[in-house]
């Protein structure tokens, strides 16, 4: 199957319609957390209005006034991007009633096995590179892990893979391995929370044939 396409880290409405024109299955607004993404509740809310389709709403270590904001803002995914234990995730989605991602960040085959112990509370595994040392900010900066440690892990039917796609090497990713979704955001940009519609439709046509 084709994967499914997530264009991320979503802050302007013309980049919500450049990624909707293009055929992005889902998109991603980081709401409230430490990036150059960040939009607000409030902001992300206006952005999705009109919008058919799925919706993410990334969070890092959310509290639960974040999550009651998240579900009256209309999402219908949210996404956990921060150290979120599994009971925590499991909360999360008793909460919200929302289908519920965990990225976890990845370096070694060990990390793979990590994230698995979250396929039971989480209805989606996000596998994305991770953060410099020293670094907040969770994700969105460009960096790739060895994709050829996923060959043969033990992963869910329902897993993503994010950190460091672009129009160039998604190509090389999918002949790798077959994700069940691919998440971009900085891959597809001209600069931080800028998107380049080129570069969306690129992305997606390659993935797509």
């Amino acid at each position: 199957m084709t994967p499914l396409i997530k264009i991320c880290g979503l802050a302007r409405a013309e980049d919500v319609a450049a990624a909707c024109s293009a055929g992005a299955d889902w998109l991603g607004f980081i709401v409230d957390a430490p990036s150059s993404r960040r939009v607000s509740v409030g902001d992300a809310a206006a952005l999705i209005d009109g919008v058919d389709g799925v919706t993410v709403a990334v969070t890092v270590d959310p509290d639960d006034a974040l999550l009651d904001a998240v579900v009256a803002a209309g999402f219908t995914h949210i996404q956990l991007h921060g150290d979120e234990p599994l009971p925590r995730v499991a909360e999360v989605a008793a909460r919200t009633g929302l289908t519920v991602i965990k990225a976890v960040p990845v370096a070694t085959r060990d990390d793979i096995k990590l994230a698995t112990e979250y396929s039971g509370a989480a209805d989606w595994l996000l596998l994305d590179a991770k953060a410099p040392k020293g670094e907040t900010q969770r994700g969105g900066h460009g960096l790739r892990f060895d994709w050829s440690t996923l060959r043969g892990a033990p992963l869910p039917r329902r897993w993503g893979l994010a950190g460091g796609l672009n129009p160039g090497n998604v190509g090389e990713a999918l002949s790798l391995v077959r994700p069940a979704l691919l998440d971009t955001s900085s891959g597809v940009e001209t600069s931080p929370g800028v998107k380049d519609a080129a570069k969306i439709r690129q992305f997606v046509e390659t993935v797509r044939g």
